[in-house]
């Protein structure tokens, strides 16, 4: 997900999305521990849209 199409979602999908990328996250780091997963640079790149993401909401938050 790249920064505009955040900057396009309101401040509640952002922290709802922040949620459910966490918890993607947490399941394909136990999945990847028991069976290795076929692409591990897919863990990279959900801590870097959950880094846009979290980021983007500050902005928002320090802007108010």
């Amino acid at each position: 997900m790249k920064a505009a199409e955040i900057r396009e979602l309101s401040t509640k999908e952002i922290q709802e999305k922040i949620q459910t990328e966490q918890e993607a996250l947490t399941k394909m780091k136990l999945n990847h521990a028991i069976t290795p997963l076929d692409n591990p640079n897919q863990i990279r790149e959900a801590k870097k849209t959950i880094a846009r993401l979290k980021t983007i909401l500050t902005e928002r938050e320090l802007s108010k």
